[in-house]
């Protein structure tokens, strides 16, 4: 994690700058928002836009589980479990490729899932946004 105020490196769990000393607060830490901007927060550098995606396909249990839920009816549960973690994965490699670049915040993320299309089950979920540097707002 970067310091908001003078930038330098600063570890997860530091309650302050080791450089200037400024106070690393919780809002400080990494944020991603859907919105163009971060309420409180002003951003003052745009590093560009990042993305994370992870392709995931379910084994032939889960597809044998999925295939008795849908004969049911109702939510096919073996696939929700993996379209989360896809989506947490796909979130969590944006963020990463984001703080690499110096960013403390993702705006705009978007969210998508595809399908490969070639009969094999397979989908892609994808993550996309701009990676910012935002500082709180003096009040």
């Amino acid at each position: 994690m970067k310091c908001v105020r003078c930038n330098s490196e600063v570890s997860d769990d530091a309650k302050f700058c080791p450089q200037c000393g400024y106070p690393i607060s919780a809002s400080d830490r990494f944020m991603i928002v859907t919105t163009p901007n971060i309420p409180g927060h002003r951003i003052v550098k745009v590093f560009g836009i990042v993305t994370g995606i992870t392709p995931r396909t379910r084994g032939m249990l889960g597809k044998f589980i999925a295939g008795l839920q849908t004969i049911l009816g109702g939510e096919i549960t073996a696939f929700t479990e993996e379209l989360e973690k896809a989506r947490m994965e796909a979130v969590e490699r944006m963020k990463s490729k984001a703080a690499a670049m110096g960013a403390n915040a993702i705006v705009g993320l978007d969210m998508e899932t595809s399908d490969l299309g070639l009969g094999t089950g397979v989908i892609v979920v994808s993550a996309t946004g701009t990676a910012v540097l935002a500082v709180p707002e003096e009040e």
